[in-house]
């Protein structure tokens, strides 16, 4: 048995290992799993200011604070809603695989481990939830917003992650693989905004009238872009290895692949820039390496090493002809939202299925994955323009054109980002 000291200096990883760990003493074994859990709850948290850094470094100025309002708002309402009703739809004792049917409000919840299962879960009911708000940046009303996040960590996200991921779920028991939700936290939180992005419209603008060729809206700060990038990389090694559910020997291997196809995805971006002879873009860049990280969510814990470069590249490959595509059909997404999370995670997951280690291009596992994807794109866009068709009936989704031209910083929220150089523009009362 070991002594209190040595179990303290083993929990900050200065001596032993898990495994000698938990032959010594399970409780031991516990108390590790809840450190880690926590930890990367805590890490996984810290990605939503990544969310607020990028999201409003690809708006403009007059629009920064609204859009830092909504990432830090959609948190406290993504760990609210989760932990009293998600969590319960998510991981409850499942009814017939489809829905969760108990611990409601905490209920019936006695373990530590329980308790940082919850927070680190809640993180990502969290993410799914703030991907829109970039895509819908600018334009949207606040309130509608908010409401808008209420529905999604609450009821549509916990549904959607129950069939995937709950032991009884019924796309579980088919053998639907996505380990750290390439599809079942960025493409929902993607398809929820694409639903916004097509009931609120495109922003003033964004559109030659005549040609409907896309203007180019800069963002206002490029800086706060790359710095939220980085928070974003560092986020997801926490993101994916503490989908384990403990502390165990698969995170070295998942953090690696984390890393590789992160980088990968950036090099997919310059090498189609290159070869299409267009501009090297900062933000496409950023972009790339996300959609690297998004992609190889699903199958960081199945995946070679090797093949999760291939993941990565592909998915910076993917970005960019997505992003395109989307223009084309004139839908405006502030931040390329979608086809970071959404279309880099449609590819992640179908990757997970075609490079599962040990069993690779299995046709009846790539089926089964195409299936989970359609799914998922069903099931969370007609929920979600459901709702989003509802809120725009009732309170308005669209914000007022004077309110648009003006700056959503000042109209809802009568502060603005920039004083120093927007003072003459506005009076603040």
């Amino acid at each position: 048995m070991f002594s209190a000291c040595s179990r303290i200096l083993i929990i900050y990883g200065l001596m032993g290992s898990t495994a000698y760990a938990a032959d010594s003493d399970p409780q031991l074994t516990d108390l590790l799993d809840v450190l880690w859990l926590t930890l990367t709850a805590m890490i996984v948290f810290f990605m939503q200011s990544a969310f607020a850094l990028l999201e409003s470094g690809m708006s403009r100025a007059k629009n920064s604070v609204n859009v830092m309002m909504k990432n830090y708002f959609d948190v406290c309402i993504a760990i609210l809603m989760f932990s009293l009703t998600g969590y319960c739809l998510m991981y409850g004792t499942s009814l017939y695989g489809w829905v969760g049917t108990d611990n409601l409000f905490l209920s019936g919840i006695t373990t530590d481990k329980e308790y940082a299962f919850i927070l680190f879960n809640a993180m990502f009911a969290a993410t799914a939830a703030t991907i829109s708000s970039g895509a819908m940046a600018e334009r949207t009303k606040y309130t509608s917003y908010v409401l808008s996040a209420v529905v999604v960590s609450g009821l549509i996200y916990p549904l959607y992650a129950h069939w995937a991921w709950n032991d009884n779920g019924w796309l579980k028991d088919l053998g639907f693989i996505d380990f750290a939700g390439s599809t079942v936290v960025h493409s929902v939180g993607a398809w929820v905004a694409l639903a916004g992005i097509i009931v609120v419209g495109p922003r003033m603008g964004r559109f030659d009238p005549e040609t409907h060729k896309p203007r180019d809206i800069p963002g206002h700060n490029l800086m706060l872009v790359t710095l939220g990038g980085f928070i974003f990389w560092f986020g997801f090694f926490a993101f994916n290895t503490g989908s384990t559910g403990g502390l165990n020997g698969e995170i070295g291997k998942i953090a690696l692949n984390t890393g590789l196809s992160g980088a990968a995805g950036a090099i997919g971006v310059i090498l189609v820039s290159y070869l299409r002879r267009i501009p090297l873009l900062l933000t496409s860049t950023i972009n790339g390496s996300l959609s690297g990280l998004v992609a190889i969510a699903a199958g960081c814990a199945t995946t070679e090493p090797l093949l999760a470069i291939l993941t990565g590249l592909i998915s910076g490959v993917v970005f960019s002809f997505a992003r395109e595509l989307i223009l084309k059909m004139r839908l405006d997404d502030a931040v390329d939202a979608i086809s970071v999370h959404g279309i880099a995670g449609l590819w992640g997951t179908l990757a997970a299925g075609l490079f599962y280690s040990g069993d690779m291009f299995n046709p009846e596992r790539i089926i089964i994955q195409v299936f989970g994807i359609a799914v998922a794109f069903a099931w969370v866009l007609l929920a979600s323009f459901i709702v989003f068709y509802l809120l725009d009936a009732i309170l308005g989704l669209r914000s007022e054109s004077m309110d648009e031209q003006r700056g959503l910083d000042y109209s809802e929220h009568n502060e603005i980002g920039y004083p120093e150089f927007q003072k003459t523009t506005f009076r603040i009362n």
